[in-house]
């Protein structure tokens, strides 16, 4: 049995932001800001968002390709906010399969962190 190719992008020691296999797209987690972050939950998860579209592109893949994301918020407050930028975002009828759990975050300043399986166009 031959083992299908992998494919990773922008790989470190610790991760790759992008790995392809059998047609699927595996991102990293996706975060609202890395130096300069946005304050707010709907920032944050705009430009989250924003990280995640251009990911998705260099994969050869696009939002409307979601299979799944896992939506990670420091705290559930913020839920409706995040879920009002999310649902702009997410086409119509194209909605992924989703879980969303409230989860300590690697720094106090982010607020949210999203992690996305997608197929390849």
């Amino acid at each position: 049995m031959k083992m299908s190719e992998i494919t990773r992008m922008e790989t470190a020691q610790r991760m790759s932001k992008i790995v392809i296999h059998n047609n699927t797209v595996y991102l990293c987690g996706q975060v609202g800001g890395v130096v300069d972050v946005p304050s707010t939950i709907t920032e944050q998860t705009e430009t989250m968002l924003a990280r995640v579209d251009a990911l998705l592109e260099q994969a050869g893949s696009g939002r409307d390709l979601i299979l799944s994301a896992t939506i990670y918020v420091r705290d559930m407050k913020d839920f409706a906010g995040m879920n009002s930028v999310w649902d702009s975002w997410v086409p119509e009828g194209q909605a992924p399969a989703r879980a969303c759990v409230e989860a300590r975050m690697a720094r106090p300043d982010l607020l949210v962190e999203v992690s996305v399986i997608a197929a390849v166009r």
